[in-house]
Parts: C-alpha cells; structure tokens; sequence
C-alpha cells in the first residue's frame, strides 16, 4: 500500500515539475518543496509569498487614537444627578411670579354651582352654562337623540350652507336609528 502511494506522489511530484516548466508563474503559491524536489517526503512546508496580517499598524498607531462620531455634540445629560454645565454657569430658571388669584376669572370660578340651591329658584344651572351651545344646555340623552334635536334646531341652514355636514349628519341618524331598532334588545316587547 505505502508503495502504492509512493509511486503516486512521485508520479505527482513529475507532473509538477513539468507544469513548473511550462509555466513556472501559475504554481508559485502552491509549494517550495514539490516543485523543487518533487516528492513529499520533506519534513517542514513552506510557501513562497508570506502574507504579514497588520503590514500597517505602526502606521494606524502613529495616526492616534480612531475618532468616532467626531463633530456630534451630544445634547442629552448622562453624567450623573448635578445638571450638565458646559458654560460654567447656571442653568436658567424662570423667574416665579405668583398668579393673580384674584382676577376675574380665578375669583369667578364655580360661582353659578349652587345657584338652584342658593338662588330664589328661578335660576337654573343649566341657564348659566354659558360655555354649552345653547341647542344642548340641559339636554340628557343618547347620541340618537341629540342628533335628532340638532337636526331639529339647524336642519335648514346646514342643509343650505353645509350640505356635507348635513348628509353625514343624516347617514349617522339614519344608522342609529337602525341599530337601536334592530340591534339593540327591546324588553317591552311581551308585554305589548
């Protein structure tokens, strides 16, 4: 077997050098030793080229240390509890002034809430909810029925001058007023 694989190699070692010959360029890389004695019965291997991994690290040592995001100031604080000072003084702060506590807003606020009880009873406080429209001040309903009163107050103007409020308006109605009927449970409707 081992004399086999003898006359093998030997044969190899022949057509290498022959190849070596011919062109001795295209096996420079491949071995020294099989080219030169043709067998493989060398006991070390070494290439021809040696490649050197870092031919250029003194050069990138020279050059310092690699700068990373150079350029870019970074705006949020991550040092730590004290606020982030690169001027060297302090933060600004508004100064405080106290709000008027008794301008007429502030002093006014909430005066109208116990008129029914307080008042003489002709006040209401659905009548000074001056910040309600008018078409919904002490109205109590689903949306169905506030649709309805508002269709019932504006009709005309929107359907003259807001034709497309007025058709979303309807198709909303319309929609409620399916839904409450066939969608909803009736529980009146055994005892009719």
């Amino acid at each position: 077997m081992t004399a086999v694989a003898g006359t093998l190699l030997r044969s190899l070692g022949a057509v290498a050098q022959s190849v070596s010959q011919v062109a001795p360029t295209a096996l420079r890389g491949v071995s020294q030793c099989m080219i030169s004695r043709g067998t493989w019965n060398t006991s070390a291997w070494t290439p021809l080229v040696t490649t050197i991994r870092h031919r250029y690290y003194a050069d990138k040592l020279a050059r310092g240390p690699l700068m990373k995001n150079y350029g870019y100031e970074e705006k949020l604080h991550t040092k730590g509890m004290l606020p982030h000072v690169v001027h060297g003084k302090r933060l600004p702060l508004p100064i405080y002034r106290p709000k008027n506590g008794w301008n007429e807003k502030r002093a006014l606020f909430g005066q109208n809430d116990y008129i029914d009880i307080l008042g003489n009873g002709k006040l209401k406080p659905t009548d000074v909810a001056y910040s309600v429209p008018p078409w919904l001040r002490g109205f109590k309903g689903n949306e169905y029925q506030m649709l309805l009163r508002k269709r019932k107050y504006f009709g005309s103007v929107m359907y003259r001058y807001r034709p497309t409020k007025y058709r979303e308006m309807e198709k909303r109605i319309k929609w409620l007023y399916r839904y409450l009927n066939q969608k909803t449970k009736d529980y009146y409707w055994h005892k009719a």
